[in-house]
């Protein structure tokens, strides 16, 4: 699993949502594509370090599962797009009980599953169902526990029923896939409704999707799309300098740039971005337990300098969970910020004036190794001693996401929204203040966007004040293409790219 991958709660009602039918697209996407006509035939080749762990994003499926699938393969009721609008996709309509505890959707007409069967209710409830199993490991299952009942009048009709209000309802739905219901081994094959077909997939290698000619909506402008997977950022560019891929869809390596900069056969794209970089500390172990700890350790990391250092003129210092694209977003970089002498008194104060040391679980891929050597090194400053234990993604998904066996660890969170994991004590990082608990919930009761936004802020500044984590700094979102595309994504919300907007020139 790749918590990256968690998505949480959206700022409009259900009521009202500005939604919009919509099938292939809608949002920001890449400028036109320099001279001749587009090739309908093309086959898009997309460079990505964000291999699938398996086909199946209940099943710990990954980031790269989202990149390659949603949106692509599978389709939800709702579709988040580039832009961050919510849109109906696989519904046609909706509506909602006066007690805002009841959805009732109707569905599309003329839907067909890769496998030829019509999208009927059964397979809306199913879907929602497999997200909410006792063995998913979906990090959307959280936000719809709020699901009472599902039920299917008819084959065009879904009715679900909420235990609670939920202002964030279709918002969350935009992350459930419509599955067909009688679909087998999904962790390597597929059967949903999208504008492609997966054709193979070579583990460590490379994953293939072809326009599927039954599709209900637009066809896709290309024939084939095939995201290649690489170890690490050099190889990454390497392939693009080299044409063995179209377009990259997330720069890891700033220092690469200026060699695409400075030649017109590409085109760098600086997009908006909601991935954070944590270091989260397990709050229920000590010596993280206290305030106190947290605080120093925040001031005594120079975030300012680790983004320089990584990510050269690009990225953002935010101070807590929330980017700027979030409507509860506020300005909380002079919280905790770096301050050496600050940071020794904290320690002093809760006893630790010699320090102490812990293990800081790090993931094996960029740029969790070079963030957590730079760690090391500024904690070393105030007697802090750090040992830096790498461990690969399936095993930060067992031993931190799911059994909570770590005093600190590395992380990036993707999503947007995804504030409100702090007023759930049960979350890896075990952050627990019953007031911050009570301030998420009223705000997804809420009735308006407006009480839910003021709520949210609250929560934003009592974490960031705690230090409930350390968000030590926001990526910038850059996608480097050939300048033979166009319509490919800018900002890549939540790790999704949709594929089907591509247009190659010959």
């Amino acid at each position: 699993m790749s918590i990256q991958k968690s998505s949480l709660y959206a700022i409009t009602t259900a009521a009202a949502l500005s939604l919009t039918l919509t099938a292939c697209g809608g949002g920001s996407t890449g400028g036109s594509a320099s001279g001749g006509t587009w090739d309908k035939d093309a086959t898009v080749n997309i460079g990505s370090l964000y291999e699938p762990q398996n086909l199946d994003n209940t099943a710990g499926g990954g980031q790269g599962v989202t990149e390659a699938l949603n949106g692509n393969v599978y389709e939800g009721l709702f579709q988040l797009s580039d832009d961050g609008d919510v849109n109906k996709l696989l519904a046609q309509d909706y509506q909602v009980s006066a007690d805002g505890l009841t959805y009732t959707f109707t569905l599309r007409s003329g839907v067909k599953f890769h496998s030829g069967k019509e999208l009927t209710s059964a397979d809306v409830k199913y879907s929602l169902e497999k997200v909410l199993a006792d063995d998913s490991q979906s990090a959307r299952k959280s936000n719809l526990e709020v699901v009472k009942d599902i039920a299917t009048p008819d084959a065009k009709t879904v009715k679900v029923t909420l235990s609670q209000k939920s202002i964030s309802f279709v918002y969350n739905l935009s992350y459930v896939w419509i599955i067909n219901s009688e679909a087998k081994d999904l962790k390597t094959g597929e059967d949903g409704t999208g504008p492609y077909t997966l054709a193979k997939w070579t583990r460590g290698s490379a994953l293939s999707l072809n326009r599927f000619a039954g599709y209900w909506g637009d066809t896709a402008a290309n024939k084939q799309v095939v995201f290649h997977y690489y170890k690490d950022a050099t190889a990454l560019n390497n392939a693009l300098l080299t044409n063995a891929v179209d377009v990259v869809t997330g720069e890891q390596s700033p220092d690469a740039l200026e060699q695409f900069k400075s030649n017109q056969n590409y085109k760098v794209n600086d997009g908006d971005s909601t991935t954070k970089l944590l270091l989260a500390f397990n709050d229920k172990a000590k010596p993280f337990t206290d305030v106190k700890v947290r605080q120093a350790v925040s001031a005594a990391i120079d975030d300012k300098k680790l983004l320089e250092s990584v990510w050269g003129g690009y990225g953002k210092l935010i101070g807590s969970m929330v980017p700027p694209t979030d409507p509860w977003y506020e300005d909380l970089t002079d919280v905790n910020a770096h301050d050496v002498a600050q940071a020794k008194k904290l320690l002093a104060e809760a006893g630790y004036a010699k320090g102490f040391s812990f293990t800081l679980d790090t993931p094996n891929y960029d740029p969790h190794p070079t963030a957590a050597t730079f760690i090391k090194s500024e904690l070393a400053k105030v007697g802090i001693t750090v040992k830096i234990n790498t461990i690969t993604p399936d095993e930060w998904y067992t031993k931190v996401y799911k059994n909570h066996d770590f005093t600190a660890t590395l992380q990036e969170h993707v999503n947007d929204r995804d504030l409100v994991w702090y007023g759930n004590p049960d979350f890896y990082w075990g952050y627990d203040d019953a007031q911050v608990t009570q301030w998420v919930e009223q705000a997804e009761a809420a009735s308006t966007a407006a009480e839910q936004t003021e709520l949210l802020k609250k929560v934003n500044r009592k974490t960031a004040e705690d230090a409930a984590s350390d968000w030590l700094y926001l990526y910038p979102q850059i996608v480097v293409a050939s300048s033979k595309l166009s319509g490919y994504p800018l900002n890549g919300l939540n790790s999704q790219f949709y594929a089907y907007d591509i247009k190659k020139t010959g």
